[in-house]
């Protein structure tokens, strides 16, 4: 759908829900994917959304409200009764249902399940709430297909005929045990080619990768990539397979974090979107704004203990934002090759090694970008700047390769640190950093410049 096809059927929709037109609303969003008329909803007014969640049948406004904006997605689910809610659920799958529950407040979780008549539906999902949304067990879904290693072909169909009534799509077949201990996948072809009394033991592939219900989200992503799947199945600690975890569920993930990340790195310390309100985006912003102003006060304060240098050497003053610029940006840069690693499991190896490495690498970088200011300054600010003759130049340079090295250690270093400490590391590629290095790089420029010109 183009944007302007998206437009025009807004204001279609807002003309039918004004003139209170339901066929004509109804028959507009027809054939519409879910996705399409949650963005649809997304762009109406909240009464406007409200009034076209509570006109279309709940097979059809469930999966919408599981596709909808979490803010938009929220004031909804505050407007309908519990039974409404219920009525909704029911449609959905484990996981997506379970991640709608978990939002509410907890007295309305209760009433909510209560009125799902379907218990064993509603059994799942109490399961699924009991795992922290960020680990595997938060991410799957309880809707598969299994069979017993010990059933032929022929009982191993009917079985799966069974199960298939609650399972909307089929991504592969899981082999048990008695114990409903995971033991292997069956493929299709083998299914439809093989004599139906053969027994499933002699025919199923039992390479298969999985993961546990306490592993990390960033674990799972991890193994889905590294391996290409596209479906993975769960199992508790006693190896019971006990749900799997589809790819679009992973997508969601990765996606939610990179945009938490990016915020993080931006100084924002809660998700926030633009439309927010003013209150919710002065929070998220602020905390960070009030951090970057304490570096900025005790850069003044190191700045003032060589104030005796501004009558002797007042050209160094004009190279201070050189100096912190560069030392921040080389901070940045070392923290987020860092925290990339870290999140997709790359970074491997010796702590010792890999600052080790970024002492050679800001060594060499170091030095390109002195012997570049160098040039520059002898042909053209040798002339502007009174004072900059080659003892200066050099005390610059000098300074210049201390701050990158010191600014792309304190970029290894500090997310290395947060990490280990099960801090995000991401905190280290925003202004934290950026500001930190700002310090040290101003007092360590000032501290070599007073032991090469002597002030």
């Amino acid at each position: 759908m183009t944007q302007q096809e998206h437009t025009h059927l807004i204001e279609q929709l807002q003309t039918y829900i004004e003139q209170k037109n339901n066929a004509k609303i109804v028959q507009l969003l027809d054939g519409l994917h879910a996705a399409d008329i949650a963005e649809i909803l997304d762009d109406l007014n909240f009464d406007e959304a409200l009034y076209v969640i509570r006109l279309l049948d709940s097979d059809i406004t469930a999966d919408i409200i599981a596709e909808l904006d979490d803010d938009l997605q929220e004031k909804i689910l505050n407007k309908l009764t519990a039974k409404e809610i219920a009525e909704e659920i029911e449609e959905l799958e484990t996981d997506d249902a379970a991640d709608i529950i978990a939002e509410l407040p907890e007295e309305k979780k209760a009433e909510v399940i209560s009125h799902i008549d379907d218990k064993e539906h509603a059994k799942d999902i109490v399961e699924l709430l009991r795992y922290d949304e960020d680990t595997a067990g938060g991410l799957m879904g309880k809707e598969f297909i299994k069979v017993n290693k010990n059933w032929n072909v022929l009982r191993s169909v009917a079985e799966m005929r069974k199960q298939a009534e609650n399972v909307e799509k089929v991504h592969t077949i899981y082999v048990v045990d008695d114990h409903d201990r995971l033991k292997g996948r069956l493929s299709l072809k083998k299914l439809l080619t093989t004599s139906t009394k053969t027994p499933i033991k002699e025919v199923y592939n039992d390479n298969i990768h999985f993961v546990k219900v306490t592993d990390s989200a960033d674990e799972v992503a991890r193994v889905m990539q590294k391996y290409d799947l596209f479906v993975i199945p769960v199992v508790d600690e006693m190896g019971t397979l006990v749900g799997q975890i589809t790819i679009d569920d992973v997508v969601d993930y990765i996606k939610e974090e990179a945009e938490k990340d990016y915020q993080m790195a931006a100084g924002i310390s809660d998700d926030v979107e633009a439309d927010d309100d003013l209150l919710q985006l002065i929070k998220a912003r602020l905390p960070w704004l009030i951090v970057a102003l304490l570096g900025g006060f005790v850069s003044v304060i190191v700045l003032s203990g060589f104030g005796n240098a501004m009558n002797r050497y007042g050209t160094l003053f004009f190279f201070t934002p050189l100096i912190a610029a560069t030392a921040g940006n080389v901070g940045v840069q070392s923290s987020a090759i860092v925290v990339q690693g870290l999140a997709n499991g790359t970074l491997t190896g010796s702590i010792w090694k890999r600052l080790l490495k970024e002492i050679s690498l800001s060594l060499i970088n170091g030095i390109i970008l002195a012997i570049i200011l160098m040039l520059i300054g002898k042909l053209l600010l040798s002339e502007v700047l009174t004072g900059f003759d080659a003892k200066m130049a050099l005390t610059v340079a000098i300074s210049l390769v201390s701050v990158i090295i010191m600014a792309s250690l304190i970029g290894t270093f500090v997310p290395l640190f947060l990490h280990k400490k099960g801090i995000d590391p991401a905190v280290a590629t925003g202004p934290f950093i950026t500001t930190s290095n700002d310090i040290f790089g101003i007092y360590i420029f000032f501290t070599i410049a007073k032991l090469i010109l002597g002030f």
